[in-house]
C-alpha cells in the first residue's frame, strides 16, 4: 500500500512520537510510507524520523498551521495517488476533509485524546460532524476515547469507529543506560516529559516542590508556548535550583533511566505514550486522576488528585519510605506496559487499512 500520514508537526507529544515509532515499522512490512507535516521544524523527532529513512514533506517553518494556503498545498499532494490518508491532529484532520472532497482517497483519522477544545464550541459542532464524515475510518486510542468521540458524533455518524491502542517500544525504555548529564542534577530525581501547552500540568508538579525535600529535583523535558509561564512560576516558587526545563531530547529513555520517579500531569489524555514509556522504565510511576491517565494507571502505579501538588509530594514520600511498596509499583507498571507492544499496533493499523481497500 502507498500511505501517507500527515501532522501538524514534529514536536513534544503522544502523536508525534507515534510517527516515529509507527511508520518506520510499516515500511518494514513492504509498504510505501511518507509522512506530511504542516510545521516542518526541525526537531529531535523530526531527525529521528529523517534518519530512518521516511520521506518529509514540510509545507512551511514556523507559522500558523491553520493558514488556509495548507489546505491547497494538502491537496496538491493529496492527488498523487495515496490508498491511505491518515491524520493526525485537528488542522491536518480539517484541511484533509476539504482536500478529500476533491480527490478519490480513503481517509483515516485517529482521535488521540479523551476531550478536545472544539467539543466547546457548539457552533463548530456542525463542522465537527461534516469532517469526521469524510474518514472512512477514525481509530480511538482508549476505550475512553471512543465513548467519549461516539457521545460528540451521535449514532448515526460513529459506525466507522473503533479503538486500537497505542503501542511503545518496551524494550528500549526497560534496558536504557541512566544519562549522566541528568544524574548531575541532584540525588533524588523526578521526571515529567510532556508538551508545554495547555493540556498538561506542569505548574501543580512545580508548586508541589515546594513540599517536598531540597534533595528533590524536578526535571521537564519538552517545550512549548508556555515555558516563559513555568519560568515566571519556577522564580515565583525560588526553585530555580530545584527545577530543571531539559527543553526537547532525543534520550528520553536514558532520562527516565536516570530518575527516581516518573511522573504524567495533565487535564486530560488519550492515550498517554509517555505514560507507558515511563511505566517501562523501572522507576517508579505516578499520574494524576484524570481520563486517559486513569485507566492505564489505576491499579498500577500511583494515582494522586488533580491539581493537588500537596497529594502529589505526599504520594512520593509515600514512595521514598517505603522500598517494599516503591519495587511494588515498580514491578506492576512494566507488566502493564509490556501488553502495549508496538509491533502489535502496527500490526492492527495495517489490518484497518486493508479492510477499507478490501484488499
Amino acid at each position: 500500500m502507498k500511505i501517507l500520514h500527515v501532522i501538524t508537526s514534529l514536536y513534544t507529544g503522544g502523536a508525534e512520537k507515534l510517527m516515529v515509532d509507527l511508520l518506520p515499522r510499516m515500511r518494514e512490512q513492504g509498504h510505501e510510507v511518507e509522512l506530511c507535516v504542516f510545521d516542518g521544524t526541525h526537531t529531535p523527532f523530526f531527525e529521528q524520523l529523517e534518519n530512518t529513512g521516511i520521506k518529509i514533506h514540510c509545507f512551511h517553518e514556523g507559522g500558523s498551521v491553520y493558514h488556509p494556503l495548507n489546505i491547497y498545498r494538502l491537496w496538491r499532494l493529496i492527488r498523487k495517488g495515496w490508498d491511505i490518508v491518515h491524520t493526525h491532529n485537528t488542522a491536518p484532520q480539517l484541511f484533509a476533509a476539504f482536500s478529500g472532497v476533491l480527490c478519490s482517497v480513503a481517509l483515516v483519522t485517529t482521535e488521540h485524546n479523551t476531550s478536545n477544545r472544539r467539543r466547546d464550541w457548539k457552533c463548530y459542532a456542525w463542522l465537527d460532524r461534516w469532517m469526521f464524515r469524510q474518514y472512512r475510518g477514525v481509530i480511538c486510542i482508549s476505550d475512553q476515547a471512543e465513548i467519549n468521540h461516539c457521545k460528540h458524533m451521535g449514532a448515526d455518524n460513529s459506525r466507522n469507529v473503533c479503538t486500537i491502542y497505542n503501542g511503545i517500544d518496551y524494550h528500549k525504555y526497560a534496558h536504557a543506560i541512566p544519562a549522566k548529564d541528568v544524574k548531575l542534577f541532584g540525588e533524588k530525581i523526578i521526571t515529567n516529559v510532556a508538551g508545554f501547552r495547555n493540556q498538561k500540568d506542569q505548574p501543580t508538579l512545580i508548586k508541589a516542590m515546594t513540599y517536598l525535600p531540597d534533595a528533590f529535583h524536578l526535571c521537564l523535558v519538552g517545550d512549548g508556548e508556555r515555558r516563559g509561564e513555568f519560568e515566571a512560576l519556577i522564580e515565583e516558587f525560588n526553585l530555580i535550583e530545584r527545577v530543571h526545563l531539559l527543553g526537547l531530547r532525543n534520550d528520553v529513555p536514558e532520562v527516565l533511566a536516570a530518575s527516581d520517579y516518573v511522573v504524567m500531569c495533565s487535564h486530560f489524555e488519550g492515550l498517554s505514550l509517555s505514560s507507558l514509556e515511563g511505566m517501562s522504565s523501572g522507576k517508579a510511576f505516578l499520574a494524576d486522576d484524570v481520563d486517559g491517565l486513569r485507566e492505564i494507571v489505576k491499579g498500577n502505579g500511583v494515582l494522586f488528585e488533580h491539581e493537588d501538588p500537596k497529594g502529589f509530594a505526599d504520594a512520593i514520600m509515600k514512595l521514598e519510605c517505603n522500598t517494599k511498596y516503591r519495587k511494588q509499583i515498580v514491578k506492576q507498571c512494566q507488566a502493564k506496559a509490556v501488553q502495549y507492544d508496538i509491533n502489535v499496533m502496527t500490526e492492527k493499523y495495517l489490518n484497518i487499512y486493508k479492510k477499507l481497500l478490501n484488499k
